[in-house]
Formats: structure tokens, sequence, C-alpha cells
């Protein structure tokens, strides 16, 4: 397999607090890893420090072979990193419609027209609501919207941050269904998720943070079969 993002000794700062220290992962094309832990435990920061929305204090991204660690969130985009952020956030103002068209505008014609088809395809419920706003939406259409808006970029690796958070449990099932068919079509995925259950139903491979920093990672067949470590860390 080949190595499409290396995170290598990250910390991030937020003035004098360390939000972030000292993590080192690695993500192969395919994989889906999942970053597990509490509320707090600099999860967040992680993604946002590999998509570019806050400044790395010290360590390196490296992603498809290139050092991006100084580049703008717009030019780790434009390689193929594209994010769904907590909370969803769509264009509010804006249809369901346009909100996928605003990142398909860098995709020829044809390549559009099929991102078009696949996400409607996945989501049938934006299909039937494409030319409603973003702002009419319910809480679980909002994550639907968010991640089909990432997924019709020219995305190699889908970075996706507590995509369950606030969901019924109706939803978490289908937003996690889609994730499975997403590793079908060996789409490389970064998830970070306070449900560690549905988490590691799907994850290839899971670090475990508390405090700022990686306390555990491995495959999850590993980690699973250890009771201890399901107990410790896992909540299991």
């Amino acid at each position: 397999m080949r190595k499409l993002l290396s995170v290598e000794n990250l910390c991030v700062r937020y003035g004098k607090i360390t939000a972030v220290k000292d993590v080192s992962f690695s993500l192969n094309e395919g994989e889906l890893l999942a970053i597990v832990g509490a509320n707090g435990a600099g999860k967040t920061s992680v993604l946002n420090a590999i998509m570019g929305l806050v400044k790395v204090h010290s360590g390196r991204v490296i992603f498809n072979g290139t050092d991006v660690t100084n580049l703008q969130s717009w030019e780790r985009f434009k390689m193929g990193m594209c994010i769904v952020p907590e909370g969803a956030r769509p264009f509010a103002d804006m249809t369901v419609l346009e909100n996928l068209e605003i990142s398909a505008m860098n995709l020829n014609r044809a390549e559009a027209k099929r991102k078009m088809e696949w996400v409607f395809e996945l989501f049938p419920r934006l299909a039937e609501r494409k030319k409603q706003l973003a702002k009419t939406l319910s809480g679980g259409e909002k994550q639907m919207l968010a991640i089909a808006r990432a997924l019709v970029g020219p995305v190699k690796l889908l970075i996706m941050d507590e995509i369950s958070l606030g969901l019924m449990p109706k939803l978490v099932t289908e937003m996690f269904r889609v994730i499975e068919r997403l590793k079908q079509e060996k789409l490389t995925m970064l998830l970070a998720e306070q449900n560690t259950r549905k988490a590691l139903q799907v994850a290839d491979k899971v670090c475990v943070m508390q405090n700022g920093s990686i306390v555990l990672q491995g495959r999850t067949e590993e980690l699973l079969n250890s009771e201890e470590i399901k107990k410790a860390y896992l909540g299991i």
C-alpha cells in the first residue's frame, strides 16, 4: 500500500496553551483511520492542523509525498484534502445544489456530472431537496450535505470531524452506512469521533487521544483483542 498521509511530531498551540503535542501517525491509500477520545482530547485540533485551518507550532504534515505544513487550506483542498467540519456548516443561504456546485467548480463538466449523480445516489434525500435552502434542512440533512459537498470536490483524503454529534441513532447508523460504502470504493478517510463503538466498526486503524497526545494506536483488530485495552481506553 502507498502512504498517502504522514503526520510527524505535530504540535498545536493556542497562545500559551498546548492543545496537541507530538502526535504522529500515517495513513495508507484506501484505509480509514479513526481518532477517538473524549471531548477536549485534541481530535479537532489535529484535523484542523492537517487541513491547514490552524497553524502548526512544530512538526510536519506530508500529503501524497508533498510537505503541506505551510500551505493554505485552499491549496490543500486543490491537492485532494477535503474536510467535513464538526457541525456540518453548509452555506446556509444557498440551495443544496448550489452548495455542491461550489465544490465542483474546478472539475470539468463530465466529472462534475458524475460526482453529482454519485452523491445523490449516496444521499437520496438530498436529491429530493436539491432546490431547498441549506438553512431549512434538518440537522441530519445538513450533515449529509456537508459530506456530499466534500465528496464532490477533488477528494483523495476525506477528513471527518464528529459526524455523529447531535444526531438521532437512526441517522448515525445512516452516516456510518455511507462510510462503509466509501470504504468499499477505496476512499482514504480520517475520522475523529467520540462514538468509539461506531468508529471501531469501520476503522482499519485507531489512534486514542488523551490530553492532546496519542496514548495508544494500532490496527483495530489488534486493539479489540485485548480486554485490558478495551476497558481502559476504548470504553468497551
